[in-house]
């Protein structure tokens, strides 16, 4: 193998580069139009433009450009072309090496209902419910009675959440149905679904697996990945907490022995949903077989953290038909990783996707940080693609520290010129319930009003946003408490105003000696020691306590990190609400395709009521009303594409 060409784009191609360059091997980007600039383009050793509005699911044009390059093996990625078996027979044919496994594997894994149908002939439990052929609704329909509410609608074709809805009644089953049928339509270009039990209690833990075509398999252990916000991971972990060691081993060996069942070879990861309500005499829950990812994981860096494997190495050197590279007892775990996924979505807006120019783009560092990232200050997020920003994985020796440290590099992490899931990953992976590891996948629904921003602003925060405005800018000094000579240009006094809501604060700073400042106007602080870290970061010693805060300055706003949560204080007094507020009118918050309109002009709708269904990042989003009162006009029609900002609906 001398030449990968990676088809794919962004954070993943990036890494894909990163190792085939380590081992010597060169690699060929395809990009389109809206990537020609992106990180990954620049670091490959050739680039070739694709064209077309998915260029990346293009498997003529990406085999062309592989064969007009002289690349001799593709690597998929995820996502895209990655679990495609048309594609890897494809490449097949034209003699090129397909990083991945066996075209008859994927097709086996590539839907739900013959996955599971294998899994049960393996001897892999999978969980009771409707995997027929027959989908016609009166069919569907018994089927669910025979299943029982709740239960779980699933496209048999999805992935990544798409086309799944839970149902906890016959009157709600209909509605979510078409919703699946048309979510997988529109996906995957299969309406077909299936059904299952609902587990009321569940825990998402995955096994990482490889095989050869020498008949070796084994497992990298196994991976949590129950934070999760309407199916999509946010949070995932290695190893998964407070598993005994009996159901660890059950796990990796299920998970082989569903790898040896269909002549697997490479990166696979078999998915198991735990029942925390459903647990044996030695109190291990039961688990059930869910899917399995022919391909390389999002999440794959917690893995390769606490085995300290490259697992592109070892999909390289399986797809060159080398043996694996370990055997199962010269595996090992070391330590605890975490895995966050930084989006440009806006938390307090129902998490729709943000667009638009990063202006400024700074990770937290440190010990134990590893930042996988396809995008830099300048990147522009559309909607043409998943908006991730980046992924931030730590690793310590304990679970603790790897979480400290994840909450540590979010809170130092700073994104401009667009909204990001920041400050709510952050408050997400310092909750006590996450800490303790006591989480399962329906835990970000049930705490939406505790991860939400901070309703209180302490006085560590409000000294922080002083410090932020008023100090200095970072001296020469090496350390926290060098001495340092007084500087002229340095004010001896600094007077700050900051409001939190309707609070007023007047803060004051009087320089006290080398990096030690006197606060008036915050009671109970004193003397304190603080120097600024980098552009944003600030050390604080207040009474013996290290503090270490992150200080966003905007034009009218200081926005404070500490501790996994955030605070944004304005620096001028802000506007007095105009008399009577807005109304309730709804307007488009991304650009996207009317699905279906549910209200007409002069109709009556309370609070909450739907309005319309939008649909986009192939998700979709259910607009409802802010506040009662009558349609006045309605402007669009099912069918009609809308831009960001539109007027949808005017309610009077």
């Amino acid at each position: 193998m001398q030449k990968i060409l990676i088809a794919n784009r962004g954070e993943i191609a990036r890494r894909i580069i990163r190792t085939a360059h380590r081992m010597g091997i060169a690699t060929v980007a395809v990009h389109s139009a809206a990537d020609a600039h992106a990180p990954f383009v620049r670091e490959a050793g050739q680039a070739v433009p694709l064209a077309g509005d998915r260029p990346y699911l293009d498997m003529d044009a990406i085999i062309a450009a592989a064969k007009r390059t002289g690349a001799d093996a593709v690597h998929p990625g995820y996502g895209f072309l990655s679990e495609n078996a048309d594609f890897a027979k494809a490449l097949k044919k034209a003699g090129i090496i397909f990083i991945g496994p066996p075209e008859s594997a994927m097709r086996v894994m590539a839907l739900k209902d013959t996955a599971k149908a294998a899994m049960k002939k393996a001897g892999v439990p999978i969980t009771p419910g409707y995997q027929g052929n027959d989908q016609s609704l009166v069919r569907l329909q018994k089927a669910a009675e025979g299943v029982g509410f709740p239960l779980l609608i699933k496209a048999v074709a999805g992935g990544g959440g798409k086309g799944m809805r839970a149902v906890h009644s016959a009157d709600e089953f209909q509605e979510a149905l078409m919703a699946a049928q048309r979510e997988g339509e529109t996906a995957f270009g299969n309406p077909a679904v299936m059904l299952e039990k609902l587990i009321q209690r569940p825990r998402h833990v995955e096994v990482q697996l490889f095989a050869d075509r020498h008949g070796n398999a084994v497992h990298l252990f196994e991976r949590d990945c129950s934070l999760q916000r309407r199916h999509q991971k946010v949070i995932e972990e290695a190893p998964a907490p407070g598993l005994s060691d009996r159901l660890r081993h059950t796990l990796g060996v299920a998970a082989v022995t569903a790898a040896h069942a269909i002549g697997y070879e490479g990166a696979g990861t078999v998915e198991f949903i735990l029942d925390l309500d459903t647990v044996d005499a030695n109190g291990d829950p039961a688990f059930y077989f869910m899917e399995m990812n022919t391909r390389l994981q999002v999440e794959h860096p917690v893995t390769e953290c606490i085995t300290g494997e490259d697992l592109v190495e070892w999909q390289i050197r399986v797809a060159r038909g080398e043996p694996l590279p370990k055997r199962q007892d010269e595996l090992s775990v070391t330590g605890w990783a975490m895995e966050a996924r930084l989006y440009a979505e806006d938390p307090d807006g129902g998490f729709l996707p943000s667009t638009g120019t990063i202006s400024a783009l700074e990770f937290g560092q440190g010990a134990g940080v590893r930042i996988d990232t396809g995008v830099e200050t300048g990147s522009r997020i559309g909607l043409d693609y998943d908006p991730m920003i980046a992924k931030v994985i730590t690793h310590g020796a304990t679970r603790e520290q790897a979480i400290d440290r994840l909450v540590g590099a979010l809170d130092a992490t700073v994104v401009e010129g667009l909204k990001s899931n920041r400050a709510f990953l952050a408050r997400l992976a310092d909750i006590a319930e996450f800490r303790a590891g006591t989480v399962d996948t329906g835990f970000i629904a049930r705490h939406m009003a505790e991860l939400g921003p901070a309703t209180a602003c302490p006085a560590p925060a409000l000294l922080a946003a002083a410090l932020g405005v008023g100090l200095p800018g970072e001296t020469s000094s090496a350390s926290l408490f060098g001495t340092l000579p007084f500087r002229i240009n340095m004010a001896a006094e600094t007077h700050v105003r900051l409001w939190w809501g309707e609070a007023h604060h007047e803060i004051t700073l009087r320089r006290a000696g080398p990096d030690r400042w006197r606060i008036g106007g915050l009671a109970g602080i004193g003397e304190v020691t603080a120097r600024r870290q980098g552009s944003h970061g600030i050390a604080i010693d207040l009474a013996g306590t290290l503090l270490s805060a992150t200080a966003v300055v905007h034009a009218n706003e200081v926005e404070v990190r500490l501790a996994g949560q955030s605070w944004r204080l304005a620096t001028c007094p802000p506007r007095t609400a105009e008399a009577g507020g807005g109304d309730g009118s709804v307007k488009a918050p991304m650009p996207g395709r009317v699905l279906s309109v549910d209200v007409a002009p002069g109709q009556a709708v309370a609070e909450g009521d739907r309005l319309l269904v939008l649909e986009a990042m192939k998700m979709e989003h259910r607009l409802t009303a802010r506040a009662g009162g009558t349609v006045l006009a309605l402007h669009v029609a099912t069918g009609d594409q809308v831009a960001d900002g539109m007027m949808l609906v005017e309610i009077g």
